[in-house]
């Protein structure tokens, strides 16, 4: 019988719940910027998951993409963005001690939801804004409320989902 071991090539959890808030961003229908999130439980399972989109209810050929122009005329009043819904999307449970796996770092306005709702870490893949006030307004919260931040470290830069059933 030939001696089989486990596969070493797995991806880690961070790559894993990483990999699904990256996946939950490709339901975004924002033009410029898709962004996921997903919440994870102290147990690794996902409690949560969520993408930059319009509320429920609102349909998406009604509201403007535009990134800049007058405010009523731009995404901005009108989009919520994926830590949010992840956090409003969850399966019904307390957050307290929780992780966040978010494809960019928090803005402000979700970091004081990220904080609110108990979460205790924020893991990001992207930190590209991390230079405006609203970006340092969302560190000096995390940091005064003792919520842990830090760059994803994958050891992959990219997966590849295939949906051929011969590759299952």
């Amino acid at each position: 019988m030939p001696d089989l071991k486990k596969r070493q090539d797995y991806i880690s959890w961070d790559e894993y719940f990483m990999g699904v808030a990256l996946l939950s961003a490709l339901r975004s229908k924002d033009p410029s910027t898709q962004v996921g999130a997903c919440i994870v439980n102290e147990k690794y399972k996902i409690v949560g998951a969520g993408y930059n989109g319009l509320p429920t209810g609102c349909d998406d050929d009604d509201f403007p993409w535009e990134k800049q122009g007058d405010f009523l005329q731009t995404k901005y009043p009108f989009i919520c963005h994926a830590e949010l819904n992840a956090i409003l999307n969850n399966i019904g449970m307390d957050l307290k001690g929780c992780k966040i796996y978010t494809a960019l770092f928090p803005c402000n306005e979700c970091t004081k939801a990220i904080i609110q709702s108990g979460i205790t870490e924020v893991i990001y893949l992207s930190d590209k804004y991390q230079g405006t006030d609203i970006f340092k307004a969302s560190k000096i919260m995390l940091d005064k409320a003792g919520v842990t931040y830090r760059k994803v470290h994958a050891t992959i830069s990219s997966l590849l989902l295939s949906f051929n059933e011969a590759d299952v």
